[in-house]
């Protein structure tokens, strides 16, 4: 497995040609191949997918030291976060975020409250995960209506899918970092006893307030730590069937306010394929999972008074057929989603959003088939049936139920030797979430005054995207063109005036809330992406590699205005030295202003961060590697423009970690 250094944090594709020459290094415990994973259930390869898939490994995870998946995920194209604090940073695609991007475990929904507000974080660590895919196009059609704007799945080994080579193998890590005094830790064990397979795994986090420019940012501390076991038992022909459980706790302070969240999520998760061979039925998948989940706001001034508490008890199930070569298809598979999620409030947060239940069961169908030696076809279908019970501000329980109906078909051409064409278009609808149906009041995290509005249709989005990969003589290109038409786009919708916690609103700044209303517009979204990676010198002691980074997104409302809180522009590059025993990298990337703003929101000025790490694995025959890792090495002021808070709170400025991991 090819080593890839936090510089070159994109570029996994250039593995394969920079380790050519070199010696692999041993395999670690919980370490899995480079393949895609969600993107089809039948195709491990990217360059037979019509989308590009964004792919962030252990390495990197481990390297990069974020906790949370949007930070791990900000140097691939088209992703970013809402930063709105350590704890609570959920991922950002091409602009869409909260209820249409759907935050994955292994293929079954993360089971939180991050949908109902920026300031509620995702319960899943960065350091539990293997690696991290993101995934648009047809395939996010297998995983709901809320994946309208794309997928995030942290893969992890928590329910083994193949027995182990090894009896036991272990991975240890620790860490310490200078910008939040950041201590961290993990540890992972897989492996078997004659046909069972077990896994464990558990972490630690303690950050305090990090630095900024000039000084702290008060009250952006984290403390977080989690444990899973679980196992699979092997029979028959390639058939499997496993359990998990996980408990996952942290507590993180709100920048710019006094208050904290005191999280907890405790869930069970099961996985099964059996190999069935009737015909040209192959297989069968089985997944699913439930959790209770619970967060409390509290105020540290008042003895840590809870000021509201959100109960999330979820569970998600799914199965998927898996079939051979029939009629005109290459491969196929058919499968239904069963979805339930009973979301509740106390204190203060039933102020904001009292008691709903959501519902929804839907079947899908994914096929590939080949036209020609050259060009393949891919196409998915979803049909949704979605309730949603709630009360709104009139205090009149409301029923609404929807049906949402999504499409897709891609074409993948190999025009030429190393190069990839990719053609998709999707029609897809999403029902409106809880918050944007049934919101009613002050929301204390991100300073809102919310009202939802239980009368909102379906949003439906019409997109095309065209994709080129590019791979000649140690050179490769990965580039997306893509637009999206919405019908009915549902937003967070700012008036200009502020309001107290009682809803009595006026237009200026006295209030403490901002008032916002969710609406409805026809929207257009369009974006370009690009990652290019190149090897510009490979000799038997090591290889140097270039890369180049670049997205953008633009979102208007049909006739006049800017959608409010899309990400501005990034371009970035580096350089990256590896070789057996040490790496080196840098990576300067450019955050553009965003002046392209919705109404009363302020623009934010562009900056540039510079990063840098390197590592050093001083045993040939021992798996040691310790590591040097800078961000924000310049120490620049940084404001995300995608944040609700971002007028107060300043990103983290210079960090210097130190990283130790040991395989055995």
């Amino acid at each position: 497995m090819f080593r890839i250094p936090l510089g070159a944090a994109a570029c996994v594709a250039v593995g394969a040609a920079l380790t050519a020459n070199a010696a692999e290094p041993t395999r670690r415990a919980g370490d899995i191949e480079q393949i895609i994973v969600t993107a089809s259930p039948f195709s491990s390869d990217p360059n037979k997918i019509a989308t590009i898939v964004g792919q962030i490994t252990r390495d990197e995870i481990l390297r990069h030291g974020g906790s949370n998946l949007a930070d791990v995920l900000d140097e691939v194209p088209g992703v970013s976060g809402t930063s709105f604090a350590a704890g609570a940073s959920r991922p950002v695609i091409r602009g869409f975020d909260a209820n249409r991007v759907r935050i994955l475990e292994n293929g079954v929904g993360s089971f939180d409250v991050s949908d109902v507000g920026p300031d509620h974080g995702v319960p899943i660590d960065p350091l539990s995960a293997l690696k991290i895919e993101v995934v648009r196009g047809a395939a996010t059609l297998r995983f709901g209506s809320q994946a309208i704007g794309g997928v995030v799945n942290a893969i992890n080994n928590r329910v083994p899918l193949e027995l182990p080579a090894q009896d036991l193998a272990a991975e240890a890590t620790a860490s310490y970092g200078t910008g939040a005094d950041n201590i961290q830790g993990s540890g992972m064990v897989d492996g078997k006893a004659g046909n069972i397979a077990f896994h464990a795994d558990g972490f630690v986090r303690h950050t305090g307030d990090y630095s900024v420019p000039g000084g702290v940012q008060s009250n952006s501390y984290f403390r977080g730590h989690g444990v899973a076991g679980g196992g699979s038992a092997f029979f028959g022909d390639n058939s499997r069937a496993g359990a998990a459980v996980v408990h996952y706790g942290a507590k993180y302070g709100i920048p710019g306010e006094d208050t904290f969240i005191d999280m907890r999520q405790t869930k069970g998760v099961f996985g099964s394929s059996l190999a069935l061979d009737a015909g040209a039925l192959t297989t069968l998948n089985i997944d699913g999972g439930y959790a209770d989940y619970k967060h409390s706001e509290k105020d540290p001034t008042s003895n840590n008074a809870v000021l509201a508490t959100f109960i999330d008890k979820e569970w998600d199930s799914r199965a998927e057929a898996l079939f051979g070569s029939f009629g005109p298809f290459a491969s196929a598979a058919l499968g239904v989603q069963v979805q339930h999620k009973d979301f509740s409030a106390l204190g203060e947060g039933e102020d904001y959003l009292a008691p709903t239940t959501t519902a929804s069961a839907a079947g899908f169908a994914f096929a590939e088939a080949g036209l020609s030696s050259k060009l393949r076809l891919q196409v998915g279908a979803r049909i949704e049936r979605v309730t949603v019970d709630g009360t709104p501000a009139s205090d009149i329980d409301v029923r609404r139920v929807f049906t949402p109906t999504s499409g897709a078909a891609g074409l993948v051409f190999d025009a030429a030797e190393g190069v990839t064409l990719g053609l998709t278009a999707t029609t897809a609808a999403r029902a409106p979430g809880q918050t944007e149906l049934f919101a009613r009041g002050p929301h204390d995290g991100p300073a809102t005054f919310e009202t939802g509005d239980p009368t909102l249709s379906m949003e439906r989005a019409n997109s095309l995207e065209a994709t080129l990969r590019w791979h000649y003589s140690g050179i490769e290109f990965e580039g997306a063109a893509w637009a999206a038409k919405f019908n009915n786009y549902i937003y967070g919708r700012l008036t200009g005036q502020t309001c107290d916690e009682d809803g009595i609103c006026a237009p200026d700044d006295t209030g403490e809330l901002k008032e916002m209303f969710y609406e409805q517009r026809d929207a257009t979204f369009r974006g370009l992406e690009g990652k290019v990676t190149a090897t510009l010198y490979q000799a038997p002691a090591g290889a140097v590699a270039a890369l180049v980074i670049a997205d953008v997104v633009r979102a208007s409302f049909r006739g006049a205005g800017d959608v409010p809180r899309i990400p501005p522009y990034h371009v970035g590059g580096g350089l990256a030295w590896n070789s057996e025993r040490f790496d080196a990298s840098f990576m300067l990337k450019y955050t553009g202003m965003q002046n392209n703003v919705g109404a009363f929101e302020t623009p934010t000025k562009g900056f540039a961060s510079v990063d840098a790490q390197v590592a050093w694995r001083p045993f040939s025959d021992k798996d040691v590697e310790v590591s040097l890792v800078g961000h924000n090495l310049t120490d620049r002021i940084q404001r995300n423009a995608i944040a609700l808070n971002k007028d107060d709170v300043v990103l983290p400025g210079r960090d210097i970690r130190v990283v130790l991991r040991a395989a055995f």
